[in-house]
Protein backbone atom coordinates (compact mmCIF):
# COMPACT_ATOMS: atom_id res chain seq x y z
CA UNK A 1 0.00 0.00 0.00
CA UNK A 2 2.93 2.60 0.64
CA UNK A 3 4.20 2.23 -3.18
CA UNK A 4 0.51 4.02 -3.53
CA UNK A 5 1.35 6.65 -1.36
CA UNK A 6 4.69 7.18 -2.95
CA UNK A 7 3.10 7.75 -5.93
CA UNK A 8 0.29 10.23 -4.56
CA UNK A 9 2.87 12.52 -3.47
CA UNK A 10 4.60 12.35 -6.25
CA UNK A 11 1.12 13.61 -7.96
CA UNK A 12 0.90 16.07 -5.08
CA UNK A 13 4.39 17.68 -6.06
CA UNK A 14 4.57 17.64 -9.33
CA UNK A 15 0.79 18.01 -11.09
CA UNK A 16 -0.89 20.27 -8.05
CA UNK A 17 2.04 22.14 -7.29
CA UNK A 18 2.07 21.36 -3.50
CA UNK A 19 4.46 22.63 -1.30
CA UNK A 20 6.80 20.35 0.91
CA UNK A 21 5.10 21.33 4.17
CA UNK A 22 1.30 19.96 2.87
CA UNK A 23 3.29 16.51 1.12
CA UNK A 24 5.13 15.74 4.17
CA UNK A 25 1.50 16.18 6.25
CA UNK A 26 -0.48 13.98 3.42
CA UNK A 27 2.42 11.45 3.83
CA UNK A 28 2.32 11.54 7.76
CA UNK A 29 -1.37 11.40 8.18
CA UNK A 30 -2.30 9.07 5.41
CA UNK A 31 0.81 7.04 6.24
CA UNK A 32 -1.24 6.90 9.85
CA UNK A 33 -4.12 5.94 8.28
CA UNK A 34 -2.26 3.02 6.39
CA UNK A 35 -0.28 2.00 8.91
CA UNK A 36 -3.82 1.54 11.20
CA UNK A 37 -4.98 -0.87 8.45
CA UNK A 38 -2.23 -3.01 8.93
CA UNK A 39 -3.31 -3.40 12.88
CA UNK A 40 -6.40 -4.65 11.29
CA UNK A 41 -5.30 -7.11 8.98
CA UNK A 42 -5.95 -5.29 5.75
CA UNK A 43 -3.47 -5.92 3.30
CA UNK A 44 -5.05 -3.91 0.14
CA UNK A 45 -6.55 -0.91 -0.41
CA UNK A 46 -9.59 -2.22 -2.11
CA UNK A 47 -10.51 -4.13 0.68
CA UNK A 48 -11.50 -1.06 2.40
CA UNK A 49 -14.65 -0.26 3.37
CA UNK A 50 -16.96 2.63 5.54
CA UNK A 51 -16.61 0.16 8.02
CA UNK A 52 -12.70 0.24 8.25
CA UNK A 53 -12.83 4.09 7.81
CA UNK A 54 -15.41 4.02 10.89
CA UNK A 55 -13.07 2.70 12.99
CA UNK A 56 -10.52 4.90 12.15
CA UNK A 57 -11.86 7.75 13.03
CA UNK A 58 -13.30 6.23 16.25
CA UNK A 59 -9.47 5.55 17.05
CA UNK A 60 -9.07 8.77 16.30
CA UNK A 61 -11.40 10.21 18.57
CA UNK A 62 -10.20 7.77 21.40
CA UNK A 63 -7.00 9.25 20.75
CA UNK A 64 -7.87 12.61 21.85
CA UNK A 65 -7.19 14.34 18.77
CA UNK A 66 -8.60 17.87 18.01
CA UNK A 67 -11.77 18.11 15.90
CA UNK A 68 -9.62 20.31 13.19
CA UNK A 69 -6.69 17.21 12.95
CA UNK A 70 -9.54 14.93 12.78
CA UNK A 71 -11.21 16.74 9.14
CA UNK A 72 -7.82 17.19 7.90
CA UNK A 73 -7.11 13.68 7.81
CA UNK A 74 -10.39 13.02 6.22
CA UNK A 75 -9.67 15.65 3.99
CA UNK A 76 -6.25 14.36 3.17
CA UNK A 77 -7.85 10.40 2.57
CA UNK A 78 -10.94 11.70 0.70
CA UNK A 79 -8.13 13.15 -1.75
CA UNK A 80 -6.10 10.46 -1.87
CA UNK A 81 -8.40 7.77 -2.78
CA UNK A 82 -10.00 9.75 -5.17
CA UNK A 83 -6.45 9.43 -6.64
CA UNK A 84 -6.41 6.12 -6.29
CA UNK A 85 -9.99 5.68 -8.31
CA UNK A 86 -8.31 8.18 -10.99
CA UNK A 87 -5.71 5.80 -11.23
CA UNK A 88 -8.19 3.27 -11.69
CA UNK A 89 -6.90 0.99 -8.77
CA UNK A 90 -10.20 1.15 -6.97
CA UNK A 91 -13.72 1.88 -8.47
CA UNK A 92 -14.98 3.58 -5.79
CA UNK A 93 -13.89 6.31 -3.20
CA UNK A 94 -14.93 4.93 0.39
CA UNK A 95 -14.25 8.08 2.26
CA UNK A 96 -17.35 9.93 -0.05
CA UNK A 97 -19.43 8.27 2.73
CA UNK A 98 -17.61 9.42 5.89
CA UNK A 99 -18.62 12.79 7.08
CA UNK A 100 -15.82 14.64 9.07
CA UNK A 101 -16.62 16.34 12.79
CA UNK A 102 -18.38 19.86 12.71
CA UNK A 103 -16.37 22.51 13.53
CA UNK A 104 -17.41 25.57 16.19
CA UNK A 105 -17.18 28.90 14.20
CA UNK A 106 -14.36 30.80 15.12
CA UNK A 107 -13.83 34.47 14.76
CA UNK A 108 -10.16 35.24 13.55
CA UNK A 109 -8.23 37.02 16.13
CA UNK A 110 -6.94 40.14 14.37
CA UNK A 111 -4.36 43.27 15.48
CA UNK A 112 -5.62 46.62 16.28
CA UNK A 113 -4.44 49.79 14.67
CA UNK A 114 -2.56 50.77 17.60
CA UNK A 115 -0.89 47.23 17.72
CA UNK A 116 0.23 47.12 14.03
CA UNK A 117 1.80 50.69 14.63
CA UNK A 118 4.07 49.30 17.71
CA UNK A 119 4.67 46.17 15.47
CA UNK A 120 5.95 48.28 12.33
CA UNK A 121 8.51 50.23 14.77
CA UNK A 122 10.25 47.04 16.35
CA UNK A 123 12.47 46.94 13.26
CA UNK A 124 15.79 48.90 13.25
CA UNK A 125 15.56 50.37 10.14
CA UNK A 126 19.06 52.06 10.18
CA UNK A 127 20.60 47.83 9.76
CA UNK A 128 19.89 45.60 6.58
CA UNK A 129 18.46 43.02 8.38
CA UNK A 130 15.41 45.81 10.40
CA UNK A 131 15.36 46.99 6.77
CA UNK A 132 13.99 43.75 5.19
CA UNK A 133 12.38 43.24 8.60
CA UNK A 134 10.13 46.37 8.35
CA UNK A 135 9.66 45.58 4.17
CA UNK A 136 7.99 42.17 5.33
CA UNK A 137 5.88 44.04 7.71
CA UNK A 138 4.42 46.24 5.83
CA UNK A 139 3.70 43.86 3.10
CA UNK A 140 2.13 41.41 4.99
CA UNK A 141 -0.65 44.61 6.25
CA UNK A 142 -0.82 45.77 3.25
CA UNK A 143 -1.58 42.85 1.07
CA UNK A 144 -2.57 40.12 3.41
CA UNK A 145 -0.30 37.50 2.06
CA UNK A 146 0.33 33.90 2.89
CA UNK A 147 3.85 33.42 4.44
CA UNK A 148 4.39 31.38 1.73
CA UNK A 149 3.46 33.53 -0.88
CA UNK A 150 5.89 35.97 0.39
CA UNK A 151 8.62 33.94 1.26
CA UNK A 152 8.33 32.84 -2.70
CA UNK A 153 8.39 36.31 -4.32
CA UNK A 154 11.37 37.34 -6.64
CA UNK A 155 12.68 40.23 -7.84
CA UNK A 156 10.47 39.81 -10.76
CA UNK A 157 7.14 39.15 -8.74
CA UNK A 158 7.32 43.14 -8.08
CA UNK A 159 6.01 46.01 -10.52
CA UNK A 160 7.69 49.51 -8.31
CA UNK A 161 6.17 51.53 -10.90
CA UNK A 162 2.73 50.61 -10.37
CA UNK A 163 2.87 49.01 -6.69
CA UNK A 164 1.92 45.81 -7.12
CA UNK A 165 3.20 42.32 -6.94
CA UNK A 166 2.47 39.26 -8.27
CA UNK A 167 2.16 36.34 -6.02
CA UNK A 168 1.67 32.54 -6.65
CA UNK A 169 -0.84 30.86 -4.54
CA UNK A 170 -2.42 27.38 -3.62
CA UNK A 171 -2.38 25.48 -6.37
CA UNK A 172 -0.35 27.55 -8.70
CA UNK A 173 -2.86 30.47 -9.27
CA UNK A 174 -1.31 33.88 -9.49
CA UNK A 175 -2.70 37.12 -8.43
CA UNK A 176 -2.14 40.84 -8.28
CA UNK A 177 -1.98 42.31 -4.90
CA UNK A 178 -1.68 45.92 -4.15
CA UNK A 179 1.10 47.95 -2.30
CA UNK A 180 0.10 51.21 -0.51
CA UNK A 181 2.53 54.02 -0.01
CA UNK A 182 4.10 52.66 3.30
CA UNK A 183 4.64 49.47 2.26
CA UNK A 184 6.36 51.10 -1.01
CA UNK A 185 8.38 53.24 0.75
CA UNK A 186 9.90 50.26 2.99
CA UNK A 187 9.89 47.79 0.19
CA UNK A 188 12.39 51.03 -1.88
CA UNK A 189 14.56 51.41 1.26
CA UNK A 190 15.34 47.64 1.79
CA UNK A 191 15.82 47.58 -2.20
CA UNK A 192 18.03 50.25 -1.93
CA UNK A 193 19.91 49.47 1.04
CA UNK A 194 19.00 46.43 2.84
CA UNK A 195 19.23 43.92 0.09
CA UNK A 196 22.45 45.03 -1.87
CA UNK A 197 24.56 44.69 1.94
CA UNK A 198 22.69 41.28 2.46
CA UNK A 199 23.56 40.01 -1.19
CA UNK A 200 26.80 39.75 0.04
CA UNK A 201 28.16 39.04 -4.10
CA UNK A 202 25.87 36.13 -4.35
CA UNK A 203 23.10 36.03 -7.62
CA UNK A 204 19.32 35.23 -6.34
CA UNK A 205 16.40 36.06 -7.69
CA UNK A 206 14.61 36.12 -4.28
CA UNK A 207 13.28 39.12 -3.11
CA UNK A 208 13.50 38.70 0.35
CA UNK A 209 17.27 37.49 2.19
CA UNK A 210 18.82 35.98 5.16
CA UNK A 211 21.63 37.04 6.46
CA UNK A 212 23.94 34.47 4.19
CA UNK A 213 22.59 36.13 1.37
CA UNK A 214 19.96 32.79 0.16
CA UNK A 215 16.11 33.04 0.21
CA UNK A 216 14.80 33.69 3.81
CA UNK A 217 12.38 30.82 4.64
CA UNK A 218 8.97 30.72 6.02
CA UNK A 219 10.34 29.80 8.88
CA UNK A 220 12.88 32.92 9.06
CA UNK A 221 9.56 35.13 8.51
CA UNK A 222 7.64 33.20 11.57
CA UNK A 223 10.92 33.61 13.78
CA UNK A 224 11.91 37.58 12.63
CA UNK A 225 7.88 38.50 13.32
CA UNK A 226 7.81 36.36 16.58
CA UNK A 227 10.60 38.72 17.50
CA UNK A 228 9.44 42.02 16.35
CA UNK A 229 5.82 41.20 18.44
CA UNK A 230 7.79 40.65 21.36
CA UNK A 231 9.57 43.73 21.28
CA UNK A 232 6.44 45.68 20.58
CA UNK A 233 4.84 43.92 23.66
CA UNK A 234 2.73 41.21 21.79
CA UNK A 235 2.00 37.81 22.20
CA UNK A 236 1.23 35.22 19.40
CA UNK A 237 1.40 37.15 16.34
CA UNK A 238 1.94 35.19 13.16
CA UNK A 239 1.94 36.01 9.58
CA UNK A 240 -1.58 34.67 9.46
CA UNK A 241 -3.05 37.13 11.65
CA UNK A 242 -1.55 40.03 9.88
CA UNK A 243 -3.53 38.29 6.89
CA UNK A 244 -6.59 38.34 9.34
CA UNK A 245 -6.29 42.09 10.44
CA UNK A 246 -5.83 42.81 6.33
CA UNK A 247 -9.36 41.40 5.39
CA UNK A 248 -10.76 43.01 8.61
CA UNK A 249 -9.46 46.05 8.77
CA UNK A 250 -9.99 46.32 4.59
CA UNK A 251 -14.00 45.65 5.45
CA UNK A 252 -14.46 47.40 8.26
CA UNK A 253 -12.88 50.65 6.12
CA UNK A 254 -15.88 49.79 3.60
CA UNK A 255 -13.87 48.00 1.08
CA UNK A 256 -16.30 45.15 -0.97
CA UNK A 257 -16.45 41.89 0.01
CA UNK A 258 -15.44 40.52 -3.57
CA UNK A 259 -12.21 42.68 -3.83
CA UNK A 260 -11.30 41.57 -0.56
CA UNK A 261 -12.04 37.73 -1.62
CA UNK A 262 -9.82 38.62 -4.86
CA UNK A 263 -7.01 40.19 -2.90
CA UNK A 264 -7.17 37.26 -0.59
CA UNK A 265 -6.91 34.66 -3.18
CA UNK A 266 -9.74 32.54 -1.76
CA UNK A 267 -11.16 30.48 -4.26
CA UNK A 268 -14.92 30.51 -2.42
CA UNK A 269 -16.65 33.70 -1.37
CA UNK A 270 -17.64 31.87 1.95
CA UNK A 271 -13.77 31.58 3.24
CA UNK A 272 -13.95 35.65 2.85
CA UNK A 273 -17.32 36.11 4.16
CA UNK A 274 -16.09 35.37 8.11
CA UNK A 275 -14.63 38.60 8.14
CA UNK A 276 -18.07 40.72 7.61
CA UNK A 277 -18.63 39.10 11.09
CA UNK A 278 -15.88 40.07 12.53
CA UNK A 279 -15.88 44.17 11.07
CA UNK A 280 -20.01 43.93 12.21
CA UNK A 281 -18.81 42.77 16.01
CA UNK A 282 -16.13 45.71 15.98
CA UNK A 283 -18.88 48.00 15.03
CA UNK A 284 -21.21 46.24 17.35
CA UNK A 285 -18.49 47.04 20.00
CA UNK A 286 -17.78 50.30 18.82
CA UNK A 287 -21.68 51.54 18.97
CA UNK A 288 -21.89 50.39 22.65
CA UNK A 289 -19.07 52.08 24.01
CA UNK A 290 -19.34 55.13 22.28
CA UNK A 291 -23.17 55.51 21.99
CA UNK A 292 -24.66 57.94 24.85
CA UNK A 293 -28.03 55.69 24.70
CA UNK A 294 -26.41 52.74 23.69
CA UNK A 295 -25.56 51.70 27.56
CA UNK A 296 -27.72 50.02 29.33
CA UNK A 297 -29.84 52.43 32.14
CA UNK A 298 -28.45 55.70 30.45
CA UNK A 299 -31.81 55.84 28.29
CA UNK A 300 -34.35 56.69 31.22
CA UNK A 301 -35.17 60.00 32.09
CA UNK A 302 -33.87 61.37 28.68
Amino acid sequence: MEEYLDRFITYLVVERNASPYTARNYRREVGEFLRFLKGEAISSLQEVDRQHLFRYLLWLNAGDYAKASIRRRISELRSFFKWLVREGVLKSNPVEAISAPKMPKRLPRYLKPEEIGAIMQAPDTSQPLGQRNRAILEILYATGVRVSELAGLDLASLDRAKGEMRVRGKGGKERIVLLGQPARDALDLYLREGRPKLLKGKRTSALFLNRLGERLSVRGVQLMLDRCARKAGLRWVTPHLFRHTFATHMLGGGADLRVVQELLGHASLSSTQIYTHVSQRRAREVYMNSHPLAREGEAEGG
